[in-house]
C-alpha cells in the first residue's frame, strides 16, 4: 500500500428533515447568500424550507447556476458576495452547484484574474469563505471532498481544482429530495458515481485490501441499486443508498493509499467543454473504450474487478476481461446512457478537436503510470465511435 494522509473535515448530517438543522450549523450572525441552480429548488419547497431553517439570519440569494457551472456566471455571485460583504455561502443542490459555491468561497477573497484558480488547479487557493450544501442530487461527491470543476465559456476549457481550503463545513443528505428529480439525472449520478469508483480502483495492484473490497461493494451497491432508484423513485432506502454510495465513492477514502487513474475524466471534460454533453455520458462514452486500450497495463485488476464485482470466472484472461468490459458498457446502456459518440452524432472530427483541447491543457501524460499519451487518447476515442 503506498503512504498516504487522509483528511476530511466535513461533518455529514444524513436522513429525513434535516434541513431544519441548519439553524445549529450556521452562525446565527452570518450574512449568508445561498446559491442554487434553476426553478427547481423554489419549486419543491426546498428553498423555502431552507429559508425557514436559516430563521433570523440576514439572506440572499444567487440563482442560475448551471450544470458544469460556468466562470462567467461564477463571477456574478463573487461581486454579489462582495457587495453585500457575504460571510457565509450555502450550496443548495447538486454537485455543480457545490463545485460552483467552492470556486465563489475561493475567488471572493482571490487578488488577481480568478481564473487563475482553475488554471492552477487551486494551488494558489490562499483563503476560501466558510460555506456548506444542501444536497438534492446524488453523483458527483462533492459534498464530501475538496475538489471541484468550473468551466470557461469565452475558451470552452473546463479545469478541476482542489484545495484543503474548499472543504464544505457540512452537508445536509435529506433522500427525500431525489424523489423529484427526472430520470436523466439519476442515471447520470449513478453513473458519475461508478465511474468515480473505478478511476480510483481499476489502476494496478498494490494490496490495498480495504481499499479494494470498499471500492467493490459500492460498485456492487451501485450495480443492484441504479436500476431500482429508476424503477421506484419513491423508495427511500434505494435513494438513501444512492446518495451515500456516491458521497463514499469521492470522499478520498477509497483512493487512499492507492494509485488513481482520472485519465477517463479528463478526456470526458474536453467532450462536455466541447459538445456540451452531460459529465456523466462523456465518462460513459470513455470508460469501456478505455479500459479496452488500457488493458495491458490494467490486467490484474481487471481480472479483481471482472472476478469480484460481475462473477467472471471461467474462459481465458483476455475473454474475462472482454466480458468485463462488455458488461460495465451494458450496465450504463441499461441505465438509458449511451455509450458511442456516434450515440450523440460525434464522428472523427470530434476525436481531432478532443485531441487537440487536450494537448492545449496540458493532458498529454494521464493514468496511474503517467504513460497515457496523446496517442493513447486518440486510440482510445477512436475505439468509441
Amino acid at each position: 500500500m503506498l503512504n498516504f494522509e487522509f483528511y476530511n473535515p466535513t461533518k455529514i448530517v444524513f436522513g429525513r428533515d434535516t434541513i431544519a438543522k441548519l439553524n445549529g450549523l450556521i452562525p446565527h450572525d452570518a450574512r449568508v447568500l445561498i446559491l442554487y441552480g434553476g426553478a427547481s429548488a423554489q419549486k419543491t419547497g426546498t428553498l423555502d424550507e431552507v429559508k425557514a431553517a436559516l430563521g433570523k439570519r440576514e439572506i440572499h440569494e444567487f440563482a442560475g447556476i448551471e450544470p458544469n457551472p460556468s466562470y462567467e456566471t461564477l463571477m456574478q455571485a463573487v461581486e454579489q458576495v462582495r457587495a453585500q460583504k457575504i460571510d457565509f455561502l450555502l450550496a443548495v443542490g447538486g454537485g455543480s452547484v457545490i463545485d460552483g459555491t467552492k470556486f465563489v468561497a475561493a475567488a471572493a477573497n482571490f487578488e488577481g484574474e480568478a481564473w487563475d484558480i482553475a488554471v492552477k488547479r487551486g494551488a494558489n487557493i490562499t483563503s476560501a469563505l466558510p460555506f456548506g450544501s444542501v444536497l438534492t442530487l446524488p453523483a458527483t461527491g462533492s459534498e464530501m471532498n475538496n475538489g471541484g470543476v468550473v468551466t470557461r465559456k469565452s475558451i470552452q476549457a473546463k479545469l478541476a481544482f482542489h484545495s484543503p481550503l474548499v472543504f464544505p463545513q457540512f452537508s445536509i443528505l435529506d433522500p427525500t429530495k431525489t424523489f423529484t428529480l427526472p430520470p436523466r439525472q439519476i442515471a447520470n449520478g449513478v453513473v458519475d458515481a461508478f465511474v468515480h469508483t473505478i478511476e480510483q480502483y481499476l489502476t494496478y495492484p498494490v494490496q490495498g485490501q480495504v481499499q479494494d473490497r470498499f471500492a467493490e461493494g459500492l460498485l456492487l451497491s451501485l450495480i443492484e441499486t441504479g436500476p431500482k432508484v429508476l424503477a421506484e423513485p419513491d423508495d427511500y432506502d434505494a435513494r438513501a443508498n444512492l446518495m451515500w454510495v456516491a458521497t463514499l465513492a469521492l470522499n478520498g477514502l477509497i483512493g487512499a493509499g492507492v494509485p488513481q487513474d482520472w485519465a477517463t475524466h479528463m478526456l470526458g471534460h474536453e467532450l462536455t467543454a466541447q459538445y456540451d454533453i452531460d459529465h456523466a455520458r462523456t465518462l460513459a462514452i470513455v470508460l469501456p473504450s478505455l479500459l479496452s486500450v488500457r488493458r495491458n497495463s490494467k490486467r490484474a485488476k481487471l481480472l479483481q474487478y471482472a472476478e469480484r464485482v460481475w462473477q467472471i470466472t471461467e474462459g481465458s484472461e483476455d475473454a474475462r476481461i472482454d466480458l468485463a468490459i462488455q458488461r460495465t458498457r451494458d450496465f450504463f446502456e441499461s441505465l438509458g446512457i449511451k455509450t458511442r459518440l456516434a450515440d450523440y452524432e460525434l464522428g472523427q472530427d470530434a476525436v481531432e478537436t478532443v485531441l487537440g483541447q487536450l494537448d492545449k491543457h496540458g493532458m498529454t501524460a494521464l493514468g496511474e503510470h503517467q504513460d497515457h499519451t496523446l496517442a493513447v487518447s486518440r486510440t482510445i476515442l477512436e475505439a468509441a465511435l
